[in-house]
């Protein structure tokens, strides 16, 4: 098979670990007859630095006639401790999200038996954890009226959300429990919220056609609660935007490094896959980020084009590097640390 892939590295660690993702894709490639075309574009600090715009109309050419997007991190310090900077690397990825119609992403949660004791949890609360939360991701309090008003004394964040945003969300839910193990949950506020009780109808109205799903309902600060008490108690999770963006990263430290969790956005004509860790700028450069769930994400990837062997591969030359110690400064606990490109070329070799 013949892939076109948007390439977009973005700021901080993110050149150095979406170069494994790719040195591990080209691997998988090989390995399995497939041609990779990459199609590098500029996003984030970076584009605004090149061209003053931190998700450009050539970027937006180029995702949208590709195959599938691989995504590093995005963020840069100067950005973040300016709060009157009129252009930041995070407006971008909203564009480049509401553009490119990635209205679900897909976060899981799972463990790495040979990791257990590096979750700040119990082990006996997160063995077994595999978990999958849907995120909606292009409506809500992100993409509602915002503004100052009363001489900029009073600031305001309109939630919106229509009932077809939240069913196209639910029916990816719904479709992805039936292929796991039937359980879905339904996380609101609709005790307070009137967005949230739109969200609860609308999933309510749509058990009937999936009949063999078991459907729960609960409140956002009690799932945030049970997260850490017994995660392994879910299994597919659908929320909205806010609330998904909270709870998907208080879920990433269950395994014990957010340098191994891997993520996917869909549409219903592109899906983008990226780590869920940020830009890390103080390691820029240094050879010490973790590249596995960049290197995850492109498993995701292969995973979204229906390779299920291509994607196996991956998380089996991840899990041996795991159970190898073939791992990065956060994860070498004293022992020996491997830089950035080591793990990678491993990885590759591995493949």
């Amino acid at each position: 098979m013949k892939f076109n892939i948007a390439l977009l590295a973005g700021d901080g660690i993110g050149p150095e670990v979406i170069e494994q993702a790719v040195k591990v894709s080209d691997a998988i490639a090989k390995k399995f007859g497939h041609e990779i075309t990459w199609k590098p574009a500029l996003t984030g600090a970076a584009a605004i630095d090149a061209v003053g715009e931190p998700y450009p109309d050539e970027t937006h050419e180029i995702c949208k006639s590709s195959d599938a997007v691989l995504f590093g991190a995005i963020g840069h310090p100067r950005f973040d401790n300016d709060p009157s900077a009129k252009v930041r690397p995070e407006q971008g990825l909203l564009k480049m999200r509401k553009a490119l119609g990635l209205f679900a992403n897909v976060r899981p949660t799972f463990t790495f038996p040979s990791l257990l004791e590096k979750s700040p949890l119990k082990r006996e609360r997160i063995e077994g954890t595999d978990l999958v939360f849907l995120r909606e991701l292009t409506g809500g309090i992100y993409f509602g009226e915002k503004g100052r008003r009363d001489g900029g004394e009073t600031a305001f964040d309109n939630c919106v959300y229509t009932r077809a945003e939240v069913q196209r969300l639910a029916k990816k839910g719904f479709e992805l429990a039936m292929t796991r193990s039937k359980k879905l949950c339904c996380v609101d506020k609709a005790n307070v919220l009137e967005t949230s009780r739109l969200w609860r109808e609308t999933v309510q109205a749509m058990e009937k056609d999936y009949p063999e799903v078991t459907v729960s309902y609960e409140f956002v600060d009690a799932v945030a609660m049970r997260l850490v008490q017994w995660p392994n108690s879910y299994d597919v999770l659908i929320t909205e935007n806010l609330f998904g963006d909270i709870l998907t990263d208080e879920a990433s430290v269950i395994s014990g490094s957010m340098g191994l969790m891997p993520s996917a956005s869909l549409g219903s004509d592109i899906g983008l896959f990226e780590p869920i860790h940020g830009s890390y700028p103080q390691a820029t450069g240094k050879n010490i980020a973790n590249p596995m769930a960049t290197v995850l994400s492109a498993a995701m990837m292969f995973e979204n084009f229906g390779l299920q062997e291509e994607g196996k591969a991956i998380r089996e030359a991840v899990n041996s590097a795991l159970e190898q110690g073939i791992v990065t400064e956060d994860l070498a606990d004293g022992g020996k640390a491997y830089g950035t490109k080591e793990v990678g070329n491993w990885l590759a070799a591995n493949v």
